[in-house]
């Protein structure tokens, strides 16, 4: 296994709108360890292809808490098929976007349709942290970043201050990721 980088936006990779994944096969499996690998380190809860420059339509999350067994969850073209009429607020935070939180409005439940890790056919209804987590994380395979939920000008304003600590943001994170 091996840890891949973490794109920092602004960068178009991640306003890109990612390909389906045509074959579920051996190198895509290690590509979903190492997104696994990359996701726990950094440390996060969900990570999506494009997210380490990848144009492929394929997240990962694991929303256990320190102290938990891990419960990593691999989905291959994952489709949101239903969402709840009830939304929920709540602050949230990205890996592409260090130090970047936003209040975001999303439906409280979903239904995703997905492969696993095997192509195998799947089915996920879930609620509360996941269904936030599944949702941001499909977002990011269409090309929409949490705070594309703001005003423009937050948004710009948002962008532009990571903009320029972006540099001295991959050196720290480089720095993380050797030790």
């Amino acid at each position: 296994m091996a840890l891949l980088s973490i794109v920092i936006a602004p960068d178009r990779r991640l306003k890109t709108v990612c390909k389906p994944v045509e074959t579920v096969d051996d190198g895509l499996r290690a590509t979903l360890r190492d997104m696994l690998e990359t996701m726990y380190r950094a440390p996060g809860i969900g990570l999506a292809a494009p997210q380490v420059g990848l144009d492929r339509r394929a997240i990962v999350v694991d929303i256990t808490r320190k102290g938990e067994s891990r419960r990593p969850m691999c989905l291959v073209n994952p489709s949101i098929v239903w969402k709840s009429d009830d939304v929920a607020t709540m602050d949230e935070g990205c890996l592409s976007l260090p130090d970047v939180f936003v209040d975001v409005d999303r439906p409280e439940r979903v239904r995703i349709d997905y492969l696993d890790q095997h192509g195998e056919p799947r089915q996920v209804e879930a609620d509360g942290l996941l269904s936030r987590c599944l949702q941001h994380e499909i977002d990011h395979l269409d090309g929409v970043l949490h705070v594309d939920y703001l005003s423009r000008i937050k948004r710009e304003l948002l962008l532009r201050k990571l903009a320029k600590k972006k540099g001295t943001l991959l050196a720290e994170r480089a720095k993380r990721f050797a030790e």
